[in-house]
């Protein structure tokens, strides 16, 4: 019997992404078929979890093969990271993108992220005094426990780090592992290796003409090439979403959910208000935050329902290229730096909210402006460290605790919201480093202006 209800869920399916396809078929915009998607998914996951409740085999079975469509798609665009990151870096200095003001796009890119990241952590902070949060009141169950000791196991290689072994960390010892996505800090170092190659293939312009213009041809035909694989993939966006929100939606616990509903509001009003931030600096540059919005919607939802920025970065670079106007380098160090540094909702406003709601616990007044001002330092300097250490929330929030000497275990606590949580964190991080790469290239004067304000968009999978 579950054989035949599993098949029947597999079925509708089916026929909902029959649906999308039928959408895209009537040429309905890219925006509108990834919303549709998510909705239908949060509304067909309820409906799975009410009728066959979250322990039962018949959706565990309904998601693993939907899990085909939503996991398939985000190993999809992880597999094109990398590359995407390596020749679009290189191709832009071979077009003469970045030849000039690589050093000032750098520094603005990471001034930026940082800068935004002490800023959530002061949102994240008067979050937490305003829903009087408490770190105390959390309950310990076996998950919870069993977590607890999975933090203070890694706690230990997070102290035992250097700063000087962090920055070490960022460097492409070796290029072809770093290009696989095995070390935390791998994207970074794709970065730096992409950027020496740019610069080499500068020098060799000016000694050896020829033989520049040969490696130009080859890098634009791959650049080329990888585009359009990424358009590819990125056509699949609404299935995608589809079946990761259906998933998400499925297979949460609400009861925990209800417990902790608190914190989550709390987190979800500071993340927000952050997004406000980024709206508000965007006005300030004489851009209208209305168009960004609708823009990177598509971005930002995919962001959200996956939880993953590495996999968001295709579609990340994309739009701020083609939508938004921003030359393709300056796109492409923003979204790569933004995967490891200056996270603002990882690195920057949940590490502040547990920093706080811990503090009593700790015997330490958390409304002390000493501790306030520290905790925000801390913070904006652990959102570049952290890098060095595996990145994610998990990690800025131990790296955060520990070097505050407060206890690390309320890490452990949040576990069963920590999904949900992580949703709107993702979305935040991936808003920071398109906000940052908008706000970079108008500050260096090369942010197309008629694209970012066009009425009529191209299409992200055009």
């Amino acid at each position: 019997m579950s054989t035949i209800l599993t098949i029947l869920n597999v079925a509708i399916m089916l026929v909902i992404i029959g649906g999308l396809y039928a959408l895209q078929k009537k040429h309905v915009s890219f925006s509108k078929r990834v919303f549709v998607g998510l909705g239908i998914g949060i509304v067909f996951g309820l409906i799975l979890q009410f009728v066959y409740g979250v322990k039962s085999d018949v959706l565990k079975d309904t998601i693993e093969w939907y899990n085909i469509v939503g996991k398939g798609y985000v190993k999809l665009l992880q597999m094109i990271v990398m590359p995407l990151v390596l020749i679009s870096i290189v191709a832009a200095f071979t077009k003469m993108k970045l030849a000039n003001n690589i050093g000032k796009i750098s520094s603005l890119i990471i001034g930026l992220l940082v800068g935004t990241t002490a800023i959530a952590a002061a949102i994240g902070i008067a979050s937490t005094f305003a829903f009087h949060l408490d770190g105390s009141q959390f309950q310990q169950g076996e998950a919870e426990a069993a977590r607890i000791e999975q933090v203070e196991a890694r706690l230990g290689d997070i102290q035992n780090m250097t700063l000087p072994a962090k920055i070490l960390e960022l460097l492409p010892a070796n290029p072809f592992l770093d290009l696989t996505g095995e070390r935390a800090t791998s994207t970074i170092a794709v970065v730096i290796f992409s950027a020496l190659i740019g610069i080499a293939y500068l020098g060799v312009k000016k000694n050896s003409p020829e033989q520049a213009e040969w490696f130009a041809k080859i890098v634009d035909a791959l650049h080329a090439v990888i585009m359009r694989v990424v358009t590819l993939i990125l056509r699949l966006t609404p299935y995608g979403v589809l079946a990761i929100m259906t998933r998400v939606a499925a297979t949460s616990d609400y009861h925990a959910i209800w417990q902790l509903g608190k914190f989550v509001i709390a987190s979800y009003v500071a993340l927000l208000l952050m997004f406000v931030v980024h709206l508000l600096m965007l006005a300030f540059a004489g851009l209208n935050p209305l168009v960004y919005v609708k823009k990177a919607f598509p971005v930002l939802a995919f962001a959200f329902t996956s939880r993953t920025s590495a996999g968001t970065l295709p579609l990340n670079v994309k739009t701020q290229t083609q939508e938004l106007g921003v030359p393709e380098g300056i796109a492409n160090f923003a979204g790569s730096f933004g995967l490891s540094i200056g996270q603002n909702g990882c690195a920057g406003t949940y590490p502040a909210m547990l920093a706080v709601m811990v503090a009593p616990i700790a015997g330490v007044d958390p409304l002390t402006p000493s501790f306030i001002l520290t905790l925000i330092v801390v913070v904006a300097l652990s959102s570049f460290g952290v890098a060095g250490v595996g990145g994610g929330a998990t990690f800025a929030a131990l790296l955060v605790l520990s070097t505050m000497n407060l206890p690390v275990a309320i890490v452990g606590l949040l576990i069963s919201v920590e999904p949900l949580i992580d949703m709107g964190r993702t979305a935040l991080n991936v808003s920071g480093s398109m906000t940052a790469g908008i706000l970079t290239s108008r500050a260096t004067k090369d942010l197309d202006t008629t694209v970012f304000n066009g009425t009529q968009p191209q299409s992200v999978t055009g």
